[in-house]
């Protein structure tokens, strides 16, 4: 074997470095995958970390996406391995991704922590993925960097453009109103998802591949370049070159995401018109970091930046059309002084460095601060009140506006299903001033707290015209989901939330300027109704949902288990030879 001097510093060397017995063993077992004995020259291992998967269609191309990657490390000097974390895809599991976001996350971390790893390539696509590796990353606290899986190619029916998620709620509405076909929805349903990829539109995927990039954790234009893309792999080569390099300068997660970092990814979600579960996974991301951040921070930060992206959900494009106008580094420099761009990023220059020279090509896409698409202020609004005392949310850009200010009285339901059930009944007592109150959603209530919040209105609504109206849940909404939904809704039902004393028929007032939920009964009648009120039975008997359902933090707190918050670094675990 052949030994360079650099084993001392390497996290490596403590299995592949070792005299004797043991580094025979580490060494003689992986030769065994053919590789020759230079490779354990003191050269930096790194990880690349995959959720790769076909029961996971956003993120079924990772394994070409991985070979690239692979190319890079050899290219730089280092020495790849490729390994499997678990893949969460929200198109397929049941009840919801989001219920093992956590499960990946402690998987990832613990595979980086036990193995003999000095850096790592996090690989991720659909939207749960990318925030459980970089909570991953955040804990151990290696050289990591991130390569989103890119969006799809746009979908096209009938001569235009359709988008992912945004265009199923679409759809569904219209097959509910009776102005279109089961054979048309069939039809249409496949000429969706036409790539490999992720949903193509704002969704939450989308968002967090842009959340990557701004945090500085992703390269330059790593966001938005389509998956088919030539350049997805091209850049997928240039961050395992960058990886190895990374090793070398010691540069980890935790002196890239700091608070000017997170702030900056807030700012830049508001220009987006990014989902509303940014602000659960932004969370949980800083915590693992020890990072300060609060949901108000979300609100406040946010109030003074403009929507300048006009994509699906809130608007007309798609995520190729983006890539086309110049991708986040267009969006980053026209924010200018509302970022800290003095922040580092995973290629060791500033924000100001990676987007100063970045040009729009496109301004019907990506708009100027002083002609934006939406007005600043129209972000995602953090809203409190007797109904929400530890907050709600609600996507402003995606919402209708003269529902913004509104006063209605409450038709509950206990269950997403319950409401699903009896919809389409001609005697549901509803019209278009009703506040639709959807719980059990929530964290531990469902549990994982799954995208149901903006549930299809009424039938005999729709054929009215009505194209939307207030709903409440203490669940989430997909990114590419769209309507006047209050979301998050904190406490939950399910523990005791005001959201469970909610009748039917009392009257809420949803005040979004004022920033204000209200239910309007009585302090002494809550009173009552939170003394006769009883807890549901557990959801969960064994298992992960059970560990979950013990241990999840409100939203928010980001949803995390409250045994992961904060950083367990990178010791090497102890011998086992």
């Amino acid at each position: 074997m052949t030994d360079t001097g650099t084993h001392g510093r390497r996290r490596s060397a403590a299995w592949f470095g070792a005299e004797g017995r043991s580094g025979m063993v580490y060494r003689s077992w992986m030769r065994n995958q053919g590789y020759s004995g230079e490779v354990f020259d003191g050269r930096p291992v790194i990880g690349i970390a995959t959720t790769w998967s076909e029961l996971a269609p956003c993120n079924s191309h990772l394994q070409r996406v991985a070979e690239s990657v692979k190319r890079g490390v050899w290219q730089a000097g280092g020495f790849p391995l490729e390994f499997p974390a678990m893949a969460l895809g929200e198109t397929l599991m049941r009840p919801t991704a989001m219920l093992y976001r956590n499960l990946l996350a402690m998987e990832a971390e613990e595979l980086i922590r036990a193995n003999p790893l000095d850096g790592v390539v996090l690989l991720s696509g659909c939207d749960k993925t990318t925030p459980g590796l970089l909570m991953a990353a955040s804990s151990v606290d290696l050289p990591a960097i991130m390569v989103t899986g890119g969006p799809m190619l746009n979908g096209k029916y009938r001569g235009g453009d359709v988008g992912s998620g945004t265009q199923v709620w679409r759809f569904e509405a219209e097959l509910a109103a009776g102005r279109m076909t089961e054979e048309e929805c069939f039809f249409a349903e496949g000429c969706m998802a036409r790539s490999n990829g992720h949903c193509m539109t704002m969704g939450t995927a989308s968002t967090m591949a842009s959340m990557a990039e701004a945090l500085g954790m992703q390269l330059p234009y790593s966001a938005s370049w389509p998956a088919v893309d030539s350049r997805r792999y091209e850049t997928a080569q240039r961050a395992g070159q960058r990886i190895v390099a990374m090793v070398e300068e010691d540069l980890r997660p935790s002196q890239i995401m700091t608070r000017a970092a997170f702030e900056n990814a807030i700012r830049v979600n508001a220009a987006i018109g990014g989902s509303t579960n940014a602000v659960i996974h932004l969370l949980a991301i800083a915590g693992r970091l020890g990072v300060p951040l609060s949901l108000d921070d979300f609100d406040a930060l946010a109030r003074e930046v403009p929507t300048l992206v006009d994509l699906q959900p809130s608007g007309r494009f798609l995520m190729e059309d983006f890539c086309y106008a110049g991708g986040l580094p267009v969006v980053m420099r026209e924010l200018g002084g509302l970022l800290h761009t003095e922040a580092a990023t995973v290629n060791g220059r500033t924000v100001a460095e990676n987007v100063g020279d970045a040009e729009c090509w496109n301004r019907e896409v990506i708009r100027t601060l002083d002609d934006p698409f939406q007005e600043a202020g129209t972000g995602t609004a953090v809203l409190r009140g007797n109904l929400a005392p530890n907050g709600a949310v609600i996507k402003q850009s995606a919402a209708s506006r003269h529902l913004l200010q509104h006063r209605g009285r409450a038709l509950v339901f206990d269950t997403p299903e319950d409401y699903i059930a009896v919809h389409a009944d001609e005697d549901l007592p509803v019209d278009e001033d009703t506040v639709l109150v959807i719980r059990g959603s929530g964290p531990r209530g469902y549990p994982g707290m799954p995208e149901v919040s903006n549930v299809v209105l009424p039938p005999k609504l729709l054929r009215k015209g009505v194209e939307d109206m207030v709903r409440i849940c203490d669940g989430r909404m997909s990114g590419t989901g769209f309507g006047t939904v209050v979301l998050h809704v904190a406490p939950e039902s399910a523990v005791g939330g005001p959201l469970a004393l909610v009748r039917d028929g009392d009257w809420i007032t949803l005040d979004v300027p004022a920033r204000a939920l209200i239910l309007e009964v009585a302090e002494e009648e809550l009173e009552r109704r939170r003394a006769a009120w009883q807890p549901p039975p557990p959801v969960a008997a064994r298992g992960w949902s059970r560990l979950y359902t013990e241990h999840v933090l409100q939203a928010d707190q980001g949803l995390d288990l409250d045994f992961l918050v904060g950083s367990s670094g990178h010791e090497v675990p102890r011998e086992s030879h």
